[in-house]
C-alpha cells in the first residue's frame, strides 16, 4: 500500500509532463519552416560601411544597457538584456521585458516563448539573423511581473535609440505591454492587432510601420488555432508590406 500511495503521483505528474510536450510540440509545429528558410532581400542593402557604424552604435549602446542602475531592476538582474540582431534590419521585434532564461544568458527571446518566436520567423521565410529583438525593458521584472511605469521611463530612451540606429521598415510589438508603450495607447492588443499603426522614433524623422500581434508566451499559454491564424494573418501583413514572399 504505501508503495502505490507513492507510485500514483508519480504516475500523474508524468502524464502531465507529456501532455505538455505534446501540446508544446502542437504549438511548435504549428509555425514550422516553410520553403529552404531563405527570404528575397531581408536586408536593406545598405553600404557596408554604413552597416558597420551602426552595429557600432549598437554596442555602445549594449554596453550602457550592461552597465545601467538607474532603476532597481538593474541591481536585481543576473544580466541585462540589450537586444540582438541584424543592425540593417527591415523587421525589428519588440516584446515587453526578459524572462528567466533570458535573465541568465544575457539574450533575448531564449526561452519557450523565444523557441515559439524563432519558429514564427521561420515560418516567414527568415531567420533569427535576418531580424533584431529587443525588449521594453532591458532586465527582468522580478518573478515576471508587469514593468512599472518608472522602469519603462528609465529603460525606453535605450529601446528608441536602437530603432533610430536600425531605422527598420517594420516593427512587430509582441504583447500589449509592447504595443501601448511604443504607441502611448490605451487601447487592449485585440484591438490594436492586425492593422498597421505609426510608431514615431524621432522630430523630423517619418514614422515607422507598426504591426501589433500576441506575445508568444500568450500563445503558449493559449494556444488554440484561432490565436495561431491570428499572429500569421498580423506576420503575413507584414511580409506583403515589406514585398517579401509568403511561403506556402
Amino acid at each position: 500500500m504505501l508503495l502505490e500511495s507513492v507510485s500514483m503521483p508519480k504516475e500523474v505528474d508524468i502524464e502531465k509532463v507529456v501532455r505538455q510536450h505534446l501540446e508544446m510540440e502542437q504549438v511548435f509545429a504549428g509555425f514550422a519552416p516553410k520553403g529552404d528558410g531563405t527570404a528575397h532581400g531581408p536586408q536593406k542593402q545598405e553600404d557596408p560601411m554604413a552597416v558597420a557604424q551602426k552595429s557600432t552604435e549598437l554596442e555602445k549602446i549594449a554596453a550602457e544597457v550592461r552597465q545601467c542602475r538607474k532603476c532597481d531592476l538593474g541591481t536585481l538582474r543576473t544580466n541585462a538584456v540589450p537586444g540582438e540582431g541584424n543592425p540593417d534590419a527591415r523587421i525589428m521585434f519588440v516584446g515587453e521585458a526578459p524572462g528567466a532564461d533570458e535573465d541568465a544568458q544575457g539574450r533575448p527571446f531564449v526561452g519557450r516563448a523565444g523557441q515559439l518566436l524563432d519558429k514564427i520567423i521561420e515560418a516567414c521565410g527568415l531567420k533569427r539573423k535576418d531580424v533584431f529583438i529587443g525588449n521594453v525593458l532591458k532586465c527582468r521584472p522580478p518573478d515576471n511581473r508587469d514593468p512599472r511605469a518608472e522602469e519603462i521611463i528609465s529603460c525606453l530612451p535605450y529601446l528608441q535609440r536602437q530603432i533610430e540606429i536600425i531605422e527598420p521598415e517594420i516593427i512587430v510589438a509582441l504583447g500589449a505591454h509592447a504595443a501601448k508603450t511604443l504607441l502611448n495607447t490605451a487601447k487592449s492588443i485585440g484591438q490594436l492587432r492586425g492593422q498597421f499603426h505609426e510608431y514615431y522614433s524621432g522630430i523630423g524623422r517619418p514614422p515607422v510601420k507598426l504591426m501589433a500581434t500576441y506575445h508568444t508566451a500568450y500563445l503558449l499559454r493559449n494556444y488554440s488555432q484561432e490565436n495561431r491564424r491570428r499572429v500569421w494573418e498580423d506576420m503575413k501583413k507584414v511580409l506583403v508590406e515589406l514585398d517579401l514572399p509568403i511561403p506556402q
